[in-house]
């Protein structure tokens, strides 16, 4: 038995101790660069301000001309080339851009439109057109999907920016610096083997990932099993020490591989389930979004215009670069964003008087219709960061988005004890935390990341402690590649010494007796 695991563990090292070796390195590259996106806060801190002067076609008009046979799930207004602009979302990733002066629907976007686009989101800037492409090195996002085929504008600003330009609403979706695209070759793009997206490839993509991470798992567990068996844990062997290597790649590779397997092991298993392999953590639960607004957004909703909201936003000292529609247990919100990420809530009647939040009780009371068929069994409105809701760095996976306080949880009674946390800042329900979706936070964030709060509160101890374990691995993962090297090199010169060339044959009869 012992035997099988040492040639499993042999051959399986020289086949993945590369990935893994990519892994840790790319990794560590990640913690403080991450794949290129546009947050939120630099969106809206590039906006042009929104003008009541110069704005704006009526709702219904708007909604009556993007030509859909179903209501809008999202509606925003925002400037686009300095025009001011509706946004319009139906379903899963399609929009519909309106021109909010004129009330016509937009046209496909122009190569002179999304330069123009780009110019204006970042001011003082000239910008060249690079053409539209589908999906590029920087570009791997189901977040875009909506947006395909995206306008490549690259920008003559000191950091070399290159901009990402709907197709389909105009609006700048991604940005991506000459440090994040040179970083992002060492980092992303090698960690989530972006090298097999397109071609031929890329529809097994996610399998590659999945079985060459399951195979470096089983791979280090041999690894660690076969380093215990090794190891003397009683005595010493003839040399004097408990490892049966005297010194060079071997012993290197075998103490190693004792200080950090463990953690090497829980990596790339977490990484793996990173991927939701099989769809394990998918769940049949969907909140009911429309129940919990009581309603379709519609212009009926929304009495009070959008020139006369923006009046309002001003008399409070607020300038929004962007309006988002709300409905709220059927009544309409008009939810103000500024230039800093902050927001504010103008009820969409006459005479209405702004808010900063939502009342709880409303939140509460519009939350209780999320999941069907099942009952609020606690509330909490969360003051601090939890081990379920917390906030990270804009650049890490789990800091896509601000992760502001308080925030409203709401926890179900259904088989799958699905809970909701709510913004009382937007009214928006934030995210869905279902039995998988919480063991996924078990099985991925938690021991990939190690993003445990005391822990990422205490940086740089957080920083030091992912860096030497990263670099552990990652010395493993290279002793494996070179003592993989000379395995093949022996095999390969053991295989030659059996099948010697004509010459050399000819030759040894020659000489035979």
């Amino acid at each position: 038995m012992k035997r099988y695991l040492f040639l499993a563990h042999r051959w399986l090292g020289i086949a993945l101790c590369l990935f893994m070796a990519m892994w840790f390195l790319s990794g560590v590259v990640m913690m403080y660069v991450g794949y290129p996106r546009l947050t939120q806060t630099e969106r809206l801190s590039a906006l042009p301000e929104l003008d009541a002067a110069r704005c704006c076609a009526d709702l219904a008009t708007a909604i009556a001309v993007a030509g859909e046979r179903h209501a809008p799930q999202t509606i925003r207004l925002a400037m686009v080339a300095h025009t001011p602009r509706f946004i319009l979302g139906f379903d899963k990733d399609r929009f519909v851009a309106v021109d909010a002066r004129s009330g016509a629907r937009s046209s496909a976007v122009t190569p002179e439109g999304a330069v123009a686009s780009a110019r204006a989101f970042m001011s003082g800037a000239d910008g060249t057109y690079e053409g539209a492409i589908d999906e590029d090195a920087w570009t791997h996002s189901k977040a875009l999907e909506g947006h395909r085929p995206l306008h490549r504008v690259q920008m003559a600003d000191p950091g070399g920016t290159l901009l990402y330009v709907s197709g389909t609403t105009g609006e700048v979706v991604r940005d991506a610096s000459r440090t994040e695209r040179i970083w992002n070759w060492a980092g992303a793009w090698i960690h989530y083997l972006y090298l097999f997206r397109g071609g031929i490839f890329d529809a097994y993509w996610k399998d590659i990932i999945v079985y060459t991470s399951l195979t470096a798992t089983i791979l280090a567990a041999i690894g660690l099993t076969v380093g215990l068996l090794r190891w003397r844990f009683r005595g010493h062997y003839t040399s004097g020490s408990k490892s049966p290597y005297r010194g060079g790649h071997m012993r290197w590779h075998h103490l190693s591989g004792l200080a950090f397997g463990l953690f090497a092991l829980t990596w790339i298993f977490s990484g793996m389930m990173s991927m939701n392999p099989w769809k394990i953590f998918d769940s049949p639960t969907r909140l009911d979004l429309r129940a919990y607004a009581g309603g379709e957004l519609d212009a009926e909703r929304f009495p009070l215009g959008v020139a006369q909201a923006l009046t309002i936003f001003a008399g409070n000292h607020f300038h929004p670069r962007e309006i988002e529609w709300r409905l709220l247990d059927g009544k309409g919100y008009y939810i103000g964003h500024n230039d800093a990420g902050q927001t504010l809530i103008l009820p969409s009647q006459a005479g209405a008087v702004p808010l900063a939040m939502f009342p709880i009780e409303q939140l509460e009371h519009a939350g209780a219709r999320l999941v069907e068929q099942a009952k609020v069994k606690a509330k909490t409105v969360l003051t601090a960061y939890d081990f379920y809701y917390y906030g990270r760095a804009p650049h890490t996976m789990a800091g896509t988005t601000e992760k502001r306080l308080p925030v409203l949880r709401l926890e179900f009674n259904d088989p799958l004890a699905t809970w909701a946390h709510i913004d009382p800042y937007t009214g928006a329900v934030l995210r869905k935390l279902d039995l998988g979706q919480r063991w996924h936070r078990w099985l991925f964030a938690f021991p990939h990341s190690w993003d445990w709060r005391p822990l990422i509160e205490a940086r740089p101890l957080w920083d030091v402690l992912l860096i030497v374990l990263s670099i552990g691995g990652f010395l493993v993962s290279c002793t494996g590649i070179v003592i993989g090297w000379h395995r093949l090199k022996r095999k390969q010169g053991k295989s030659g010494r059996k099948n010697p060339p004509v010459s050399d044959v000819s030759n040894a009869q020659a000489v035979s007796p």
